[in-house]
């Protein structure tokens, strides 16, 4: 789905008008999953100055392969609060395709605001054994290739097209984490150079541990407001000017991994190649991951990419996807960017793709 940004400002445009996140951890074994996410609800809803109660439609992401329990996401309601009854929504997604829901539902008229969370907590197992669960259940998950390792068959297939090499990868590595320096909620902050980076042992041949994202707990919540509402609540909304997902093959051996037509597609409905952009946030958990998404999108060098530091910094399986919407919005709300694109995964070697085009009104 798409709007067009030269819409009448009368329009039923929608906007994110707050983001909020936990400074993401390796370990937080100390609290639950709910005790993690209440601070994160009310720093959002006070942003706006609105109570859950006064929200118009609550929607979450999150998997109960994490928690290991089934239906854990109900428990999570506990910190919105479920009663007075709300109008409320889950995905086992990502929250970024939480935040695709609630933009329909704001979009129809059903609702003036909602609330968009995601958590997951990914220390309690071994999460390059638990994403096998995403696999196909026939041909591949019988095999058990973890995460990583279907990360390296993608990354090999790069450097064998010579679309990239380690250096490079270690180069991205170096320039996200080196970002991240001044974010206060990423969980990897600075880097060593390139250099540097590849005398490290390797993780999975052709990909080290700076390769690969960090393995942590974390959630994030964003509110959403449809026209005026999105006007009274934030000085410069992020309005949403389209967003689109799509989906490849699921079977590994009839896709090319070294490209990513589904964002391409995505990215074409969402309007992104209308016109210049000035900020990507994309959800690339591994280096080599940036290298296809820059091509599929196209991106011009001039583009910041990964200004807070990205899945390399902090990866919180399940509200990745909705930080990349949220640090692209932020951006926005404080005058550091005017255009920006947010990218979301979910699923091996980039198999499902969200892209979202973000846009302030000029001041």
């Amino acid at each position: 789905m798409t709007r067009d940004s030269s819409e009448d400002r009368d329009d039923r445009g929608v906007a994110i008008v707050a983001f909020a996140q936990t400074g993401h951890r390796a370990d937080t074994a100390e609290v639950s999953e709910v005790e993690m996410l209440i601070p994160v609800l009310q720093d959002v809803l006070g942003q706006v100055g609105l109570k859950a109660g006064e929200i118009g439609f609550t929607c979450s992401g999150s998997s109960d392969y994490l928690a290991g329990r089934a239906f854990s996401f109900t428990m999570a309601l506990d910190g919105v609060g479920a009663w007075p009854p709300i109008s409320e929504s889950h995905v086992e997604m990502d929250g970024a395709w939480a935040l695709y829901e609630a933009w329909v539902e704001l979009l129809t008229g059903e609702a003036d605001t909602a609330l968009v969370y995601a958590y997951g907590k990914s220390s309690p197992g071994r999460l390059r054994d638990v994403l096998t669960r995403q696999l196909d259940p026939y041909y591949v998950a019988p095999l058990w290739p973890d995460s990583v390792s279907l990360a390296a068959l993608q990354a090999q297939a790069l450097i064998d097209a010579g679309d990239t090499d380690e250096r490079e990868l270690a180069g991205v590595a170096a320039r996200s984490r080196t970002s991240a320096a001044d974010n206060p909620h990423a969980q990897l902050r600075g880097s060593a150079e390139p250099g540097q980076l590849l005398g490290g042992d390797y993780l999975v041949q052709p990909l080290r541990s700076h390769d690969a994202p960090p393995v942590g707990d974390g959630a994030a919540a964003v509110v959403l407001a449809a026209g005026d509402a999105a006007r009274r609540l934030c000085s410069r909304p992020a309005w949403i000017r389209g967003m689109d997902h799509r989906i490849e093959a699921h079977s590994l051996g009839v896709r090319d991994l070294t490209d990513s037509p589904s964002t391409r597609l995505a990215a074409e409905r969402a309007g992104a190649f209308q016109r210049p952009l000035d900020t990507a946030e994309l959800h690339a958990p591994f280096t080599s991951q940036e290298i296809v998404l820059r091509k599929a999108l196209r991106l011009d060098p001039s583009v910041n990419v990964n200004p807070s530091g990205g899945a390399l910094a902090a990866n919180p399986v399940m509200a990745a996807g909705l930080i990349r919407l949220g640090e692209a919005a932020a951006r926005i709300h404080r005058g550091a960017s005017d255009r920006a694109l947010a990218h979301a995964t979910s699923g091996p070697c980039l198999q499902q793709n969200l892209v979202a085009v973000l846009e302030g009104e000029p001041a």
